[in-house]
C-alpha cells in the first residue's frame, strides 16, 4: 500500500472483472485486438514480433484507424452493479495507436440502453500513450453498464471501475446462510499489513482459485509477530461456518490461524486497524495444512452479528479463499 496509485485502487473492487460476470457488450470496432482483452485481469503484455492477420497483435482493444468521421466507443456490462469511485484508463504498450481523448459514461438498465439515461463520469479528457489514467468519481448513484468513448480511434489496454458493490439485504432469505465474505454481497477487504505475493481481496472472489497467485499471500516474516487483514463484511450477520482455503499453498501456508470480529458503528479505517487488536476471537487458533480446505462450526466462540472480522496469520504465508457463513442480522 505504498505505491503512488491512488486509494481507490486499493479501496474498491475493479467492478469490470470477467470472473465477476462483466461482458463486452457492444463495441463500434476491433480490427486489430479483440475488444474483451480490455476487461484481462492481468496486466497488459507486449509480444515483439507477435502478428496475427490483421498486424500487431496487442494486448488490449484497438480499432481500425478511422477515416470517415465519428468515433469508436465499447459498452460493458458490469459484472456486479455499483457505486462507481474511480477509473482506470491504461494505455499500457499503446506509444503510436493510443487515442488522443477518451471519455466514460455509465448507466443502470436491465436490457434496453438504446433509450438508458446515460451519465457522464469522465468528460472528454486527453489521453497519453503508455500510461495510467486515473479519475476519482464523486457520484453515489448505482450503475451496471459503462460506454467507453475514443476519439476518434486507437487502442486501451485495460479498462479498470473499482466501486463499491450495491446488496440489497431486503431481497435475501434472512433464514438461510449466506457467505457475508462474498464479493457479490459487497464484502471487501480494508487494511493488511502485507500482500507482497498477492491482494487481500481475492480471498472473496467467486470459485476456487485457479493458482497460487489468486489468493493473498504475505513475504517472508523474519521477525517477531504475525501478519493480518481486515475484511469488512457484505451484510451484518452471525456467524455460523466458516471455511478457509489454503489451495496450492503448499510451501508457504500459515501454521495456524485465527479470526476476531466486531460490529463497528463509527470509524475510520486507521481506527478501525487499532481497536482490531483488541477484538473478540470468534475463531481461536486452529492449525492448519496445505493445499486443504479447513471448515469449522463447533470451534465458533458466539458472539452475535459483525461486521468486521480481521485473519491472522501465524506467522505468515498464503490463504486461497475465506467464506464467513452466517445469518444475515434483520
Amino acid at each position: 500500500m505504498t505505491d503512488n496509485t491512488p486509494d481507490f485502487i486499493h479501496q474498491w473492487i475493479d467492478l469490470a472483472q470477467p470472473r465477476l460476470g462483466a461482458e463486452i457488450v457492444s463495441c463500434s470496432d476491433d480490427f486489430f485486438a479483440e475488444c474483451s482483452r480490455m476487461l484481462s485481469p492481468d496486466a497488459p503484455v507486449f509480444i515483439d514480433g507477435k502478428f496475427d492477420d490483421n498486424g500487431k497483435w496487442m494486448d488490449g482493444w484497438e480499432t481500425r484507424r478511422r477515416r470517415n468521421g465519428g468515433y469508436d466507443n465499447a459498452i460493458v456490462k458490469l459484472g456486479l452493479a455499483g457505486e462507481i469511485k474511480g477509473i482506470d484508463i491504461d494505455t499500457t504498450h499503446f506509444t503510436g495507436n493510443y487515442p488522443p481523448a477518451g471519455s466514460l459514461e455509465a448507466c443502470y438498465s436491465d436490457g434496453d440502453l438504446e433509450s438508458a439515461d446515460w451519465t457522464t463520469l469522465i468528460p472528454s479528457t486527453s489521453l497519453k500513450g503508455n500510461s495510467h489514467h486515473y479519475f476519482t468519481i464523486d457520484n453515489d448513484e448505482c450503475f451496471n453498464h459503462v460506454r467507453l468513448n475514443l476519439y476518434p480511434d486507437g487502442g486501451v489496454a485495460r479498462l479498470r471501475i473499482h466501486g463499491r458493490v450495491i446488496s440489497d439485504a431486503a431481497v435475501l432469505d434472512k433464514a438461510a446462510l449466506h457467505n457475508l465474505a462474498a464479493v457479490e454481497l459487497g464484502a471487501r477487504a480494508i487494511a493488511w499489513n502485507d500482500a507482497h505475493f498477492g491482494a487481500v481481496e481475492n480471498l472473496l472472489n467467486p470459485g476456487k482459485g485457479i493458482n497460487m497467485g489468486d489468493g493473498w499471500e504475505t513475504r517472508r516474516r523474519r521477525e517477531p509477530g504475525n501478519d493480518w487483514c481486515i475484511i469488512e463484511l457484505g451484510h451484518v450477520g452471525e456467524v455460523q461456518k466458516i471455511m478457509m482455503d489454503t489451495a496450492f499453498f503448499k510451501g508457504n501456508y500459515p501454521d495456524r490461524c485465527s479470526i476476531q470480529a466486531a460490529r463497528v458503528e463509527h470509524g475510520t479505517t486507521e481506527s478501525i486497524i487499532t481497536q482490531s487488536q483488541f477484538w473478540q476471537e470468534l475463531l481461536p487458533q486452529q492449525k492448519f495444512e496445505m493445499d486443504a480446505e479447513h471448515s469449522f462450526e463447533n470451534e465458533i466462540q458466539k458472539m452475535g452479528p459483525v461486521s468486521h472480522i480481521r485473519i491472522n496469520l501465524f506467522p505468515d504465508g498464503g490463504l486461497s479463499r475465506v467464506r464467513i457463513y452466517g445469518v444475515i442480522d434483520a
